[in-house]
C-alpha cells in the first residue's frame, strides 16, 4: 500500500511538472516542426528564447498582475493577446486556442502559435526574454552538439 502511495505521488508530480526538454531534444523538435529560419528566426534564437522564458518546461506559467494576464508553456505565450484562458479580460486570442493546449507535452500547437506571434510586426522582439538574453549575442551554445 505504501509503495502504491509513493508511486501515485511520483506520477502526480510528473503530471504537474510537465515535460522539461533537454536542450538538444528541443532543438531537434523545433527543427522538425519547421522553426529553423521561420520568418528569418534562427533555431538557436528559439532555443535561447525557450531557455529563458520557461527553462524548457512545457507546463511553465507566469501571472502578470499589471495586465491581469498569464504567460503559458514553453514559449510563455500571453493570454491577453494569443490564447484564451477564460480568466484574462478582453483577450484577443489571436491563435484561436485555449491556453491549456500550450501546456501540453506535445508542443506542436505551441509552435504553431509561436509562429503566429513571430509573424506579427514585432516579430521575435515580442518576447522580453529574447530581447534581454538572446538578442545581439552569440547563440551557438544553444544548438552546439545537437546535430541540427
Amino acid at each position: 500500500m505504501k509503495a502504491l502511495l509513493i508511486l501515485g505521488l511520483f506520477l502526480l508530480s510528473v503530471a504537474v511538472q510537465g515535460k522539461v526538454y533537454e536542450r538538444c531534444e528541443l532543438a531537434r523538435t523545433l527543427k522538425r516542426l519547421g522553426m529553423d529560419g521561420f520568418r528569418g528566426v534562427k533555431l538557436a534564437d528559439w532555443v535561447c528564447l525557450a531557455k529563458w522564458e520557461s527553462s524548457y518546461n512545457t507546463r511553465a506559467t507566469n501571472y502578470n498582475p499589471g495586465s491581469k494576464s498569464t504567460d503559458y508553456g514553453i514559449f510563455q505565450i500571453n493570454s491577453r493577446y494569443w490564447c484564451n484562458d477564460g480568466k484574462t479580460p478582453s483577450t484577443a486570442n489571436a491563435c484561436r486556442i485555449s491556453c491549456n493546449v500550450l501546456l501540453q507535452d506535445d508542443i506542436t500547437q505551441a509552435v504553431a502559435c509561436a509562429k503566429r506571434v513571430v509573424s506579427d510586426p514585432q516579430g521575435i522582439r515580442a518576447w522580453v526574454a529574447w530581447r534581454n538574453r538572446c538578442q545581439n549575442r552569440d547563440l551557438t551554445q544553444y544548438i552546439q552538439g545537437c546535430g541540427v
